[in-house]
């Protein structure tokens, strides 16, 4: 890794902000270990171009101090009292630098253009892209750019896939989704393919798995105590491996009611 490097593609804003962001302290330990590393680059050629400012002093800007240096020796042999220093200005912060990315296609289609007004509005949710630092404009269109070219058209489709990605990238309760696309973590290309289970929360992925184990647990227990029977046949699968069970819902003159349970694909129904 070289200083031009650091400079040119700005890693560091990324790998810095991904030390902020990520919960896991491995990866929070190799990216301090990473910008402490960037950081001595950055001293060394700080301290070489002092020295070299050093020593290739102008015969200008010595005479200028020497001529300072009277004066002042002057001024306190005359007694004059020094005068106050005013007192300094606040200091402005830093205006981030903006990573910027090579420039998507332009398009006089007024529904991709308004869609990518709305991906950038997105991406601008709660001021993550100031942190990072991150042009969100040429981000979006590179966005819109990879969706547009999988449909090849505005179609449905096509707006189906921008309105998932907008709302997914809007919602508060998934900012981590945001700050991936934002720090380059989740590339254009691959949050234009993402699929919806792919792009939820910590929390809803695990909410959809405890959902799936219990749906799984029912199912098995559904099973428990059926008759496996190949009387009947599946109008899902149209297989015949069934099981049943029969239970008195009505009046006790009135026939039982078969539960039917498809072994193959889960499929139920009622047979009366």
């Amino acid at each position: 890794m070289s200083l031009e490097t650091l400079q040119s593609t700005r890693v560091g804003m990324s790998v810095n902000a991904v030390r902020k962001h990520s919960s896991d302290e491995e990866v929070q330990t190799l990216a301090k270990a990473l910008i402490k590393s960037w950081k001595k680059l950055l001293d060394g050629s700080e301290g070489k171009s002092s020295e070299e400012r050093k020593k290739e002093g102008s015969p200008v800007r010595s005479s200028s101090t020497s001529k300072d240096a009277g004066s002042s020796e002057k001024s306190k042999k005359s007694g004059d009292s020094p005068t106050t220093p005013t007192a300094p200005t606040a200091a402005t912060p830093p205006t981030p630098q903006v990573t910027s990315f090579p420039p998507a296609s332009v398009t006089t289609d007024s529904v991709r253009n308004k869609c990518r007004e709305l991906l950038v509005a997105a991406l601008q949710t709660d001021d993550d892209h100031k942190t990072v630092g991150v042009h969100c404009e040429q981000l979006a269109a590179h966005i819109e750019e990879e969706i547009f070219q999988e449909f090849k058209s505005t179609d449905i489709k096509y707006k189906t896939r921008l309105r998932s990605r907008i709302s997914n990238l809007k919602d508060q309760k998934n900012p981590e989704l945001r700050r991936n696309v934002l720090c380059g973590n989740i590339s254009a290309r691959r949050i234009a393919s993402m699929t919806a289970e792919e792009m939820a929360s910590a929390e809803l992925k695990q909410m959809r798995e405890a959902l799936t184990k219990e749906s799984i647990r029912e199912h098995q227990l559904s099973k428990v105590g059926g008759t496996e029977t190949d009387m009947f046949i599946c109008n899902k699968c149209h297989g015949k491996s069934c099981s049943y069970t029969q239970v008195q819902i009505r009046s006790a003159d009135e026939p039982m009611t078969t539960f039917v349970v498809c072994n193959s694909c889960g499929n139920r129904w009622k047979f009366c």
